[in-house]
């Protein structure tokens, strides 16, 4: 600033507010860091808490899921096999031995004639004339390999 050019009040005036704000910055507390050392390391800590039950709590996870399949499969074990039990009871009794004797091996109490009757509903025979099933490949190879023999020795037979 040089002195020809202001007066003295407007000279007092800047060094007035320049000391004001020398007594306002010297009381005003230092702008800290919004990350303080504890923050940090509280921030370390969460962290590692984090990674290391991360993988445990994963297997916690996984193994209810795999128990839970398991009572699973044992309520279905256990309705099997009341179904099988109660199957087998129904096996002890002759009259369901007779009846099962009856309906699925076609037998028939002495003194009774058996009928089969075809109505249309089971299995039909394979039309006469139908072709037979396929053969499996082995005996198709084996002929090819007859066949070839066969031929093989007629020709040599003919060029003696």
């Amino acid at each position: 600033m040089p002195a020809d050019r202001f007066s003295t009040a407007t000279r007092l005036k800047a060094l007035g507010e320049q000391a004001a704000a020398r007594v306002q910055r010297a009381g005003r507390r230092p702008r800290r860091n919004r990350l303080t050392g504890r923050a940090a390391l509280l921030a370390l800590v969460l962290c590692s808490l984090v990674v290391a039950l991360a993988y445990p709590t994963r297997q916690y996870i996984s193994q209810r899921s795999d128990i839970a399949d398991q009572r699973r499969k044992a309520q279905d074990a256990a309705a099997a096999l009341d179904r099988l039990r109660d199957e087998k009871a129904r096996w002890q009794d002759p009259a369901y031995v007779r009846q099962q004797a009856r309906r699925h091996l076609h037998y028939v109490m002495p003194g009774e004639t058996g009928y089969t009757v075809q109505d249309g509903s089971g299995v039909r025979a394979a039309p006469r004339g139908a072709q037979a099933a396929p053969r499996p490949w082995y005996d198709k190879l084996w002929d090819a390999v007859d066949t070839a023999d066969a031929t093989g020795t007629a020709v040599a037979a003919g060029k003696r």
